[in-house]
């Protein structure tokens, strides 16, 4: 849950730098608190459905572009840690390996 956090905290912050948009700003058009805003764009805090609808009508962002770009972007993660991860890692239940004797 951590990633998904910090994934999307990371789509709504560029897609504010993108507008030229300050937090100041975003906070004002969605009545929400600066350091509630400040805290999600760094992945501490999660949005509720409602103020991500927010955020996304102030950055005047669909919703369903900020939840692609995340998706992607959590994608990007799942392929750069399965090429990190060595083969043999993860060993495979239906085998069977006798001691040595």
């Amino acid at each position: 849950m951590v990633l998904f956090r910090r994934l999307l905290g990371d789509v709504l912050r560029e897609r504010r730098v993108q507008r030229g948009l300050t937090l100041r700003e975003v906070s004002a058009q969605a009545r929400v608190s600066l350091g509630y805003i400040s805290e999600i764009e760094r992945g501490q805090k999660e949005a509720s459905s409602e103020l991500l609808a927010s955020l996304c009508g102030a950055l005047e962002a669909p919703l369903s572009e900020v939840l692609r770009e995340v998706s992607d972007a959590v994608a990007l993660e799942e392929a750069a840690l399965a090429l990190a991860t060595p083969i043999n890692a993860h060993p495979r239940p239906d085998r069977v390996v006798a001691p040595a004797a």
